[in-house]
């Protein structure tokens, strides 16, 4: 789930953009502030303390005309950043689209701010954040028990995780699997920023692990190692777009 920031010196639009971002579930937090002094000493802090950091920000809904520092300006300040968050600029003026874009921006949303368009830009963000996070380190582990013994089990070493009911099979890369007491949703929840994706309603993939996409009959599947799996027709288009990014990328 995604962690924002929302940028705008106008208090009752930074309120209703809040009031909408903490309305979606692909949302885990929303906070605000009100000129962009603020959002830079927030990001350069949330950057110290690393991505599993409380004050983390993963993306960046940003206005551009503001006293002081403009949005442009705080954009083109975080190109200068090693991980800099990503930024959705949410604006009444559409004539800095162009500049905006150049500046790497995932999407430029129009104010007054539409639920259904903020949604579209959150689900763009989500997918880019699908694509450019790195796989998962030793440091991001699972517990599993095998035997009565509780072992630490690195998601970086997870190539899929497929659902059994209320529990979920965790597959890795050795061949071994471990059947834990999680739903695959709740998987899909915590790992989508390590780069996993939903590819049917019973199998969540490390999009790093799948080594060929299959188009057959109309259907399609990823190898993953050894193993075939199925992606639905629901999931099918990101999927592939999610790959041609990364191949791009």
């Amino acid at each position: 789930m995604l962690r924002a920031l929302a940028v705008d010196d106008e208090e009752p639009a930074l309120a209703e953009l809040l009031y909408l971002l903490r309305s979606d579930p692909r949302i885990r937090s929303a906070e605000g502030a009100t000129d962009a002094t603020e959002a830079l000493r927030r990001i350069g802090h949330a950057l110290e303390a690393g991505p599993g950091g409380d004050d983390a920000v993963d993306v960046l809904f940003l206005d551009i005309h503001m006293a002081g520092l403009t949005g442009l300006d705080v954009a083109r300040l975080l190109a200068g950043f090693a991980r800099p968050p990503l930024v959705v600029f949410v604006t009444a003026h559409e004539d800095f689209a162009v500049q905006a874009f150049d500046l790497k921006a995932v999407d430029y949303v129009l104010k007054p701010v539409r639920r259904e368009r903020l949604a579209e830009a959150v689900g763009r963000v989500a997918e880019r954040a699908a694509v450019t996070a790195p796989p998962a380190t030793v440091a991001d582990r699972i517990p599993v028990e095998l035997g009565g013994v509780t072992r630490l089990v690195a998601v970086a070493d997870i190539t899929y995780a497929e659902a059994q009911g209320d529990y979920a099979r965790l597959h890795t890369a050795d061949g071994t699997s471990h059947l834990v007491r999680i739903p695959l949703s709740t998987l899909e929840e915590r790992w989508q920023p390590l780069g996993f994706v939903r590819v049917h309603r019973s199998h969540l993939v490390a999009l790093h692990r799948i080594d060929e996409l299959r188009l057959d009959g109309g259907g399609m599947t990823v190898r993953v190692g050894a193993a075939e799996i199925a992606v639905s027709r629901r999931h099918a288009g990101r999927v592939r777009e999610l790959l041609m990014r990364r191949a791009g990328g």
